[in-house]
């Protein structure tokens, strides 16, 4: 059976500074070596290499912006889906049953090849398409114009 034992503070009830050496300590920043991160290069640094040991230093590499490219991609199912609301908002038009997409208008760079394709779908002013999404494309009776290259 555990053994109950009293309380730190009810046997120094009467001695001034509770076992915390001057009468002001365990009070302010002083007596823990600093607030904060105060210390962590000096006499805290095995404390904070313990939890967290990459604190210091630099890790991982950060591409320069003028190497990466924004590319605006989206899935030729998502393109299917919104052939209706395009054509509502005027960025889009029919002719018979082919929808007339100018993708460039849209904003959009490079065409995926997820989803359904339930239209005929004629894409104008494609930068860059997969070859399963051509490939949805043109089997349902759809045509996409590519840039020569």
């Amino acid at each position: 059976m555990q053994k109950r034992r009293s309380k730190k503070i009810t046997k120094m009830r009467g001695v001034r500074s509770a076992g915390y050496g001057r009468t002001k300590g365990h009070r302010a920043a002083g007596q823990r070596g600093g607030k904060g991160m105060a210390g962590s290069e000096k006499h805290h640094y095995i404390k904070v290499m313990q939890e967290n040991p990459r604190y210091f230093g630099k890790w991982g590499f950060k591409r320069p912006q003028k190497v990466i490219d924004n590319i605006v991609a989206i899935n030729i199912g998502d393109i299917d889906e919104a052939a209706d609301r395009l054509v509502e908002q005027g960025m889009a038009s029919i002719t018979g049953k082919k929808y007339n997409i100018d993708v460039t208008r849209l904003g959009i760079d490079r065409i995926l090849g997820s989803g359904k394709v339930t239209r005929k779908l004629n894409l104008v002013g494609v930068k860059a398409i997969t070859p399963r999404a051509l490939e949805k494309v043109t089997s349902n009776g759809g045509s996409v114009d590519l840039p020569a290259e």
